[in-house]
């Protein structure tokens, strides 16, 4: 089962990447940019990712987060309303609702590392996160607004 908060997985990354002599680069590495994403259903395999780039040479690697703010869930649910006039009770009004209890909980996590022109990523996400991203995808798929970079925020640490 997967956590509901990634600020634990957060902590042990952040310590790992330390304890292997890397620095991190607050980032988040977008779709434009040419990547391999990291493929393993180990809830360490981020642990292999970081040796891997470790094993590449490089000095530092990126690490972008989401936490759920109050105002992502006040956009998301004033578009679907709009969207799902005049029917309030839409099914996905209810799951932007369901949200609202994981405000200030961290969803989302990516690390990545350029090799070679490429950049390697690892992505993990709670349940709830990637439910909220297919809300915001109905969203702009109807003609809606997207919330700030698909959700991306970058805490400075």
């Amino acid at each position: 089962m997967k956590p509901d908060n990634l600020i634990s997985l957060k902590d042990d990354m952040v310590a790992f990447i330390a304890g292997h002599g890397l620095r991190r680069f607050n980032g988040y590495i977008t779709d434009e940019v040419p990547t391999v994403i990291f493929e393993d259903e180990d809830p360490d395999a981020w642990k292999d990712f970081v040796e891997h780039a470790k094993a590449t040479g490089t000095s530092f690697v990126t690490m972008s987060e989401v936490m759920l703010e109050k105002s992502d869930v006040a956009i998301l649910l004033e578009q679907l309303r709009d969207q799902s006039y005049p029917d309030p009770d839409a099914p996905e009004i209810d799951d932007a609702e369901s949200l609202v209890k994981h405000v200030g909980k961290i969803g989302y996590l990516q690390l990545g590392f350029a090799h070679q022109g490429v950049m390697f990523l690892f992505e993990t996400s709670t349940d709830w996160y990637e439910q909220f991203q297919e809300l915001i995808d109905t969203i702009t798929d109807l003609g809606g607004m997207v919330i700030d970079d698909h959700g991306h925020d970058h805490d400075e640490d």
